[in-house]
């Protein structure tokens, strides 16, 4: 805005300028040219320097007036916010990078654990695999944030893997920030021992098993290697895995499938694919089971290279591929597109981990296994919502090739916040917008911060929140800008990248809304694959797959006294009260009250009311009981049946709206043990469900499908 401003300055300048040219005689040539003595009538002197400086006196008045109407780019608010912040906030707030710190240290001074942090530890070894923050009791919490108890003890989540033993142990400790206790809560949180074989795998397990295909892989196929796939010291191959690791509870053996090291990797499959089975904590235990080549299957190394050499095999033969994965633009844009600035400073405030936006309050956090999560939602000073979470990324795949064809990845089992990145400026979310640094303990050594992780914006969503143009008996028209509050984090979670966003509209509405970008899952195309997706690419198949989304939603509407409604409509036949004898099939209301947990687990492929409600028991002027609407927006898609023994570690996905019973010991819909342990998850989200307990305290689980 102020270079405009100097703009018009400097037209206004050159024009004051011109009097002043204009009183010199110019000469047609050298020759032409006569010095003319002549004096100045001292009257038209005068009139001139008053006409100047009358001029500059106008041009600054004209100058001042326009730079107070013009907009100006204020970083400064110019409105007071409409609420302060509460500092209580500060018991939902992620683990500080000393806190962290002082958990490391305490559970490394426990002899008795005999714990490594060393990044690559053996899975033989015990490792300190994750720090986290422990969620206060709900009770606890909402007894402090009402000002009607004490601050919540605060706490953490440790998860060790204890490869000497053969199992995995989950710890509370406290308080922070210096502890003094810890407290197995393995069997109280999963009600199940957890064998070590559930494990998420490591940086240490990876270190091992890419020195593993080196030596008993790569070294061994040295010529199959370099002809198929110009192999070499300067010229690797990248891996890409099949989950589950195997067909039953205690396998570890991983079809491994190898990519040509280019970006977008995933779209450059070569055609080979390694079963390795490494059930064993122990790595000279580890061997090669079976191996897919060009389609072909073979039951050993020597087998493979045996039939190769004797030319029994048909071959892949190296071709350079296209660099059609990379992310560089094919055009060079014309011009920057548009910016958004904030005219008079922004309308939200953060002060730590609490966020204040005109009629809306809410503290924030950044699981590193589910993600985002904001807690005590309030608008105009009402809890609406206790916490709105992440819970977990689900997706299902279709393949002919052993790397793709079982393949189910549930994301927390990696840890889905753990792969939230630094946000870029301008691309990611707008220059403009507020980013925080989070911290992360999560297979690493140390905590590890990770720079403008999360990004908060104001943002206007294009449309007008609400609007009418009246040209019938009155001509009128209201509108009114829809402008929301965004608070995102985007993870890289192998191939693709999920947008999560928070949205709080000034209308009281939240909404939970994702968005996939990134790269496809592929395979290299045999016979058969055209039943399990497209060719994209040569020798590339696209697979087929699912998407499936689940969040958590504590709605807490003027308390925690919730009870869930149903609203929906049907027709009914009913006479007209001015003309009885004719009959009209009108619409009329159906209202339902669902009071168990079976009762309110609505799945997919079944018959939905339109309306969702959680409701309080106080009630508005007009009688009806103040509520929320759930809504849900999503694709359709087919849910894994089942009759299949992997389905019970993602049944949260059989249903698109299921409300249970507040439970401190049911915080989660998976697990991060559901990946490498999917044949016996230790969370099995429909158990929640199957004590069918009587709902009022209503914890909402959401399920939407991305296809």
């Amino acid at each position: 805005m102020e270079s405009m401003q100097r703009g018009r300055g400097h037209k206004r300048e050159g024009w004051l300028d011109a009097p002043a040219q204009d009183s010199f005689l110019s000469c047609l040539s050298p020759s032409q040219c006569v010095m003319v003595d002549k004096k100045m009538n001292p009257l038209v002197k005068w009139a001139i320097i008053l006409f100047v400086l009358f001029s500059i006196i106008l041009n600054i008045v004209l100058i001042g007036i326009n730079t107070k109407s013009a907009p100006k780019c204020s970083t400064q608010r110019v409105q007071p916010l409409r609420d302060k912040h509460d500092q209580r906030s500060s018991v939902f707030a992620d683990l500080t990078q000393e806190e962290y710190l002082q958990v490391q240290r305490y559970m490394l001074k426990q002899k008795d654990l005999d714990i490594s942090t060393n990044q690559i530890t053996k899975p033989s070894e015990n490792f300190l695999f994750l720090i986290d923050l422990s969620l206060p009791k709900k009770k606890e919490a909402l007894a402090y944030l009402d000002g009607k108890g004490s601050k919540p003890v605060r706490e953490a989540t440790v998860v060790v893997f204890f490869g000497a033993q053969g199992s995995i142990r989950e710890y509370v400790v406290g308080p922070l920030p210096k502890p003094t206790y810890h407290r197995d809560v393995t069997i109280e949180r999963y009600k199940m021992e957890l064998p070590i074989n559930a494990r998420t795998a490591t940086v240490g397990e990876y270190a091992l098993l890419f020195t593993f295909l080196d030596s008993e892989v790569f070294s061994k196929l040295g010529k199959l290697m370099k002809e198929s796939f110009d192999f070499s010291e300067d010229n690797k191959l990248n891996v890409f895995e099949q989950m589950p690791r195997g067909v039953r509870s205690g396998d570890r053996k991983t079809w491994v499938s190898f990519f040509r090291d280019m970006s977008g990797m995933y779209i450059h499959p070569v055609g080979f694919e390694v079963l390795v089975n490494h059930e064993s904590v122990n790595a000279s235990d580890w061997k090669v089971e079976r191996l897919l080549y060009n389609g072909q299957y073979f039951n050993t190394l020597e087998e493979l290279q045996q039939k190769y050499d004797a030319g029994s095999v048909k071959k892949i033969v190296y071709k350079k591929s296209a660099d059609y994965g990379s992310l560089k633009p094919r055009h060079k844009p014309l011009q920057i597109g548009p910016q958004q600035f904030y005219a008079e400073g922004k309308r939200y405030s953060i002060s730590n981990n609490h966020v204040l936006y005109l009629d809306w309050s809410f503290a924030f956090g950044l699981s590193s296994l589910t993600g985002m999560r904001v807690f005590d939602v309030r608008f105009k000073g009402e809890r609406i919502v206790y916490e709105l979470s992440v819970q977990e990324a689900m997706s299902v795949y279709g393949s002919v090739t052993p790397g793709m064809i079982l393949t189910k990845f549930l994301d927390s089992s990696i840890g889905i916040g753990r792969f939230a990145h630094e946000l870029v400026r301008g691309v990611d979310c707008p220059y403009e917008a507020t980013y925080v640094d989070t911290y992360r303990y999560i297979d690493t050594p140390v905590p590890v911060r990770f720079r403008n992780s999360i990004c908060i914006f104001e943002h206007n969503m294009g449309q007008p929140l609400r609007r009418h143009f009246a040209d019938f008996f009155h001509n009128n028209y209201g509108g009114m800008v829809n402008s929301a509050l965004v608070f995102r984090t985007i993870t890289a979670i192998g191939n693709y990248d999920y947008m999560w966003d928070f949205i709080f509209y000034q209308s009281g509405s939240v909404e939970a809304k994702v968005h996939a970008t990134g790269y496809i899952s592929s395979s290299y195309m045999v016979d058969g694959s055209l039943a399990y997706g497209h060719q994209v690419a040569d020798h590339v198949l696209g697979n087929i797959h699912t998407h499936f989304i689940n969040f958590k939603v504590d709605v807490d509407v003027l308390g925690v006294k919730n009870v869930f409604q149903t609203k929906d409509m049907e027709y009914v036949n009913v006479s007209m009260p001015w003309m009885s004898d004719h009959y009209a099939m009108v619409p009329q209301l159906v209202e339902k009250q669902l009071k168990t947990e079976q009762e309110a687990a609505l799945r997919y492929g079944t018959k939905t009311p339109r309306y969702l409600h959680i409701a309080s028991n106080n009630t508005n002027r007009w009688g009806h009981q103040r509520s929320y609407r759930l809504q849900v927006f999503s694709f359709t898609g087919d849910h894994l049946p089942e009759s299949q023994a992997e389905e019970r570690a993602m049944s949260w996905a059989r249903y698109k709206v299921a409300i249970t019973k507040h439970k401190d010991l049911e915080q989660t819909s998976s697990s991060l043990y559901s990946q490498n342990n999917i044949w016996n998850p230790a969370v099995d989200f429909s158990k929640y469900i199957e004590d069918n307990e009587s709902i009022e305290d209503e914890v909402c689980w959401k399920t939407i499908i991305e296809n």
